[in-house]
């Protein structure tokens, strides 16, 4: 029997090889016992199906339950066995989101691929309470294969002293309709698996709209894997956490994880959409991930050892398996994707006019990859792009109120995706930014309108400039606001020079007293809470009307039109359409001034002792101060010391 799966696994390698995919984690020529083999992902973010994107200065075609699936049933034909799971952020990323709450399109489609268990992410939690509660409904009432939900950090007992609020109590009914559950077992070539799921703080942290309260997941995790240990005989122990890695292993929260509760086998880790090529291990347990909007599969074998853990062959039994057009797409999988599409179409885009594959506008050259927002700290022309397409919207728009635009912003954090070049689609705008609900409970994050001082807006690019750093999804784009920086200088005095630009391109100095009016998203306003934490206070802006009263609750600065809320993702939309039709085929084309950054942002890398201490701002003169103050301090300490010890020496002295 051995030699008959030595030849199967032989012969699927050969036909998988000649299909281009690598195969290195089923082809071993020795096939161990106890073994577990298991395919993951997690951050898909309802990206059903393919999609274009710029990868490595590359336009490619990425993606796709359909070709997830082919992969799976191609896998499966080998070991029936093999256990697929999901850590999270299954949904908010693509139009499937639409009809997240009434069709839950991404938890049936998660069934479709076979996946046992996934749990929640913080992106799951955009809808509000009511939308998480209609999707684990619609998902139970379709009668479709769906996969277990598990999370064990939920804090009830806090809540429930303090007395659910109708938001909490409306989703705890809905957790127990669906069955979520603190960990499942399930049992694969005889092989008992405990699976938990955890939540994380950052999670946490990015999900302003969520009314749960959640335990330390270390601690919560350590009482859950000892509740297992007690009531179930498994061999294995597997965790699904959203709540990410970190280059950095002191804030890395499923590495702190896994040095805490060393009984975990496994964490699949979700969040932070890293793409670990190897596994990170500490002791016994070991940390893998497949990045993000299903570009990657991961896949790996566990073999047990003597002792009772796990082991993994990393050169031979992991990767992650890239899912490209190379890969056929599964056709059964692709026409209920298709069709979810037709539904998007019929009940969410006719309400703009729109259709998933309406052309907007041609694109003749690359805006980069997304996440260069994140990683360089300049301008860059996709943040450029989405600024300005908010300035020319609002005024444009058909409740204008004739107060222009000075000051556009758009955070990385909100940024999903780029536009590839060729045609730019409905499909591709609103996966660039496809976040969130307004208060009318109609998908997409409504543009608001705020006034902020002049001071303020200085303190907007000192945010970028110092604190995005900490906090990526801080890092800002604007249209209107220019600053330079220099990345040496003392945190929260990085700013050298910071102006507007008006409609003309004329450079204009800020007027610290001044009301200037700026827009963003309903999500960038909700966060300025997180900005002020993170700075500890230092850095706060107070969101006002026109009238300078300050704005207590942000919502009410969403900007509506004919009585309906200006959607951010069409704000894109409408710019695309706006451009000038250039070779006469109908289409509008992608000025070319776009085709690179343009200056907004300046990085002056110098360490010069001019450079750093020209122009100080308060924030500077605060910290100088308190750096003075310890400094006298420790001063102060060591001639009271000095003191001390002179005069137990002159006792001693005199003792003798």
């Amino acid at each position: 029997m051995k030699q008959f799966f030595r030849s199967a696994a032989l012969c699927l390698a050969a036909v998988l090889l000649l299909a281009g995919i690598s195969v290195t984690a089923i082809a071993d020529e020795t096939y161990p016992p106890k073994s577990v083999d298991i395919m993951f992902f997690h951050d898909t973010h309802s990206h059903l199906d393919s999609f274009s994107t710029n990868m490595d200065g590359k336009e490619i075609s990425v993606g796709g339950f359909a070709r997830i699936k082919s992969l799976i049933n191609l896998y499966k034909s080998y070991n029936p066995e093999t256990l697929i799971l999901d850590a999270g952020d299954f949904s908010m990323g693509t139009l499937v989101q639409a009809i997240f709450s009434t069709e839950s399109a991404e938890l049936r489609m998660l069934g479709e691929l076979g996946c046992e268990a996934t749990t929640f992410g913080n992106h799951e939690f955009d809808y509000r309470s009511k939308g998480l509660a209609g999707a684990l409904d619609a998902a139970v009432d379709s009668g479709e294969p769906v996969p277990a939900l598990v999370l064990c950090n939920i804090d009830w007992e806090a809540m429930e002293a303090e007395g659910l609020t109708e938001d909490q109590q409306l989703l705890k009914d809905a957790f127990e309709r669906y069955g979520l559950r603190d960990y499942i077992m399930v049992e694969k070539d005889g092989v008992k698996i405990a699976i938990l799921g955890v939540f994380g703080e950052d999670a946490l942290a990015c999900a302003p709209t969520c009314v749960l309260k959640f335990r330390d997941i270390s601690e919560a995790a350590a009482e859950t894997v000892k509740e297992i240990q007690e009531k179930e005989d498994a061999d294995m122990i597997i965790c699904l956490s959203h709540s990410g890695t970190n280059p950095d292993e002191s804030k890395s929260e499923d590495e702190i994880l896994a040095k805490s509760v060393p009984a975990i086998d496994l964490i699949i880790s979700g969040h932070t959409h890293t793409a670990l090529t190897e596994p990170i291990r500490h002791g016994d347990t070991y940390i893998v991930s497949a990045g993000e909007y299903g570009k990657y599969l991961g896949s790996l074998t566990l073999n047990q050892t003597e002792n009772g853990r796990w082991v993994m062959d990393v050169r031979r039994n992991y990767e992650l398996i890239p899912i490209t057009d190379e890969i056929d797409a599964d056709s059964a999988t692709q026409d209920k994707i298709d069709s979810l599409m037709d539904l998007v179409d019929s009940v969410y885009l006719s309400q703009f006019g729109y259709t998933h594959d309406q052309v907007l506008a041609q694109n003749g050259f690359s805006f980069c990859p997304y996440k260069d927002l994140a990683q360089t700290h300049t301008d860059q022309n996709l943040g450029n792009i989405m600024s300005d397409a908010y300035v020319y919207t609002v005024e444009h728009a058909a409740d204008y109120d004739g107060h222009p635009v000075d000051v556009a912003i758009v955070p990385y954090g909100c940024v999903r995706d780029t536009y590839p070049s060729g045609d730019i689609t409905v499909t591709d705008v609103f996966n660039s930014f496809s976040l969130g609900i307004g208060l009318d409970e109609i998908p997409g994050y409504p543009v608001i309108s705020v006034y902020l001082t002049g001071e303020e807006l200085k303190t907007v690019a000192e945010i970028d400039a110092s604190v995005s750093d900490l906090m990526i999804y801080a890092r800002l784009y604007t249209s209107g606001l220019e600053f330079s920086y220099n990345p040496n200088r003392l945190i929260l005095n990085k700013v050298t020079d910071c102006y507007l630009r008006d409609h003309e391109g004329n450079r204009v100095e800020i007027e610290d007293d001044k009301l200037y009016r700026v827009v963003g998203d309903l999500y960038s306003g909700q966060m300025l809470g997180a900005v002020t934490d993170v700075s500890y206070g230092l850095l706060s802006v107070t969101p006002k009307f026109a009238d300078g009263t300050p704005i207590e609750n942000i919502e009410d600065a969403i900007v509506m039109e004919n009585g309906r809320e200006l959607k951010a993702w069409t704000v894109f939309a409408r710019y695309m359409e706006s451009f000038e039709d250039t070779d006469g085929d109908g289409i509008s084309n992608v000025p070319q001034i776009y085709a690179a950054a343009q200056g907004r942002k300046i990085v002056e890398d110098s360490t010069s002792l001019k450079d750093l201490l020209k122009q100080p701002n308060r924030y500077a003169f605060m910290i100088i101060a308190a750096v003075l103050v310890v400094l006298a301090v420790l001063i102060l300490l060591i001639i009271l010391i000095s003191r001390l010890c002179r005069i137990i020496i002159r006792k001693k002295k005199k003792s003798k």
